[in-house]
């Protein structure tokens, strides 16, 4: 904790020298432009022809291009100069800025709170599962595997939890481990296949293809298997084997469900001359 108050007290220092060095500029003035010498030279030419250093002729000719000089430097931004005094009123804002932060903090902070270990957090969220998201589950089923490797449902827990938390490749490397406990589970054979796919940025692979073979071997229901088998076949141009895999999914949807209508109109037209029939 004095640490950060250290650093805490270093960061503000830092930040009053920086607005107090933009406060700075301009205090001493800034370098007359073209429309100030353009006046002073005016004033020049006048004294010059008063006392008869400087002919009529040449005191029209000369008047009239400083005049030129003015009017062309009218259009110039004006130099912001600040004064001494304001870099008080800086200076103080930045002490009662300081100060207010430091209030607010005693109030709704927790001085002196040490920080709290990542394994007393998973001892929290193991006691109040439903409320958890996606990374918090993934966290407590960790824990679980670590301590029970063969635990079949908690692999299941953890692969499906970091699908949720968007790390398909850490929720592949829970099914397979899963698998190796129950080879026989269709679905969790139908889950690594779709973490291979999300892994893959949505393309159909070949081990995500053998992963959604299995699933169907076990168990024909698996109707996301057969979705993604389906687009792996379109993808080969094989339309038979598409509308075979298909087929049992657009049954199970609803004529005006919107899924059904895209797999049908994704299917290519049966009859003679069909490519891939």
């Amino acid at each position: 904790m004095t640490v950060f108050w250290i650093l805490t007290g270093l960061l503000t220092a830092l930040a009053g020298l920086l607005v107090l060095a933009g406060a700075r500029r301009g205090v001493d003035g800034e370098p007359a432009g073209p429309a100030d010498l353009a006046r002073r030279e005016l004033d020049e030419l006048d004294q010059l022809k008063a006392r008869g250093l400087l002919s009529p002729e040449a005191w029209v000719s000369a008047r009239a291009e400083a005049g030129r000089r003015l009017l062309a430097g009218r259009g110039e931004p004006v130099p912001i100069v600040s004064r001494p005094a304001d870099r008080r009123w800086v200076l103080g804002g930045l002490a009662v800025a300081g100060i207010c932060a430091l209030g607010l903090y005693v109030l709704i902070g927790v001085p002196g709170q040490t920080d709290q270990p990542f394994q007393r957090r998973v001892d929290q969220w193991a006691g109040n599962l439903e409320s958890l998201e996606a990374p918090q589950l993934a966290a407590v089923a960790a824990r679980v595997v670590r301590d029970n490797p063969q635990d079949h449902q908690a692999l299941v827990m953890l692969g499906v939890a970091r699908f949720e938390a968007g790390d398909p490749i850490g929720a592949a490397s829970a099914f397979r481990r899963a698998l190796m406990i129950q080879p026989d589970d269709a679905r969790s054979w139908g889950r690594l296949g779709e973490s291979l796919v999300r892994a893959q940025d949505g393309v159909v692979g070949g081990d995500a293809e053998a992963a959604f073979r299995e699933a169907l071997k076990r168990d024909p229901g698996q109707l996301g298997a057969r979705y993604f088998l389906g687009e792996a076949a379109l993808d080969r141009g094989d339309n038979q084997a598409a509308r075979t895999l298909w087929g049992p999914l657009i049954a199970t949807l609803d004529p005006a469900d919107p899924r059904r209508i895209d797999l049908e109109r994704r299917l290519p037209p049966t009859g003679p001359g069909a490519a891939g029939t």
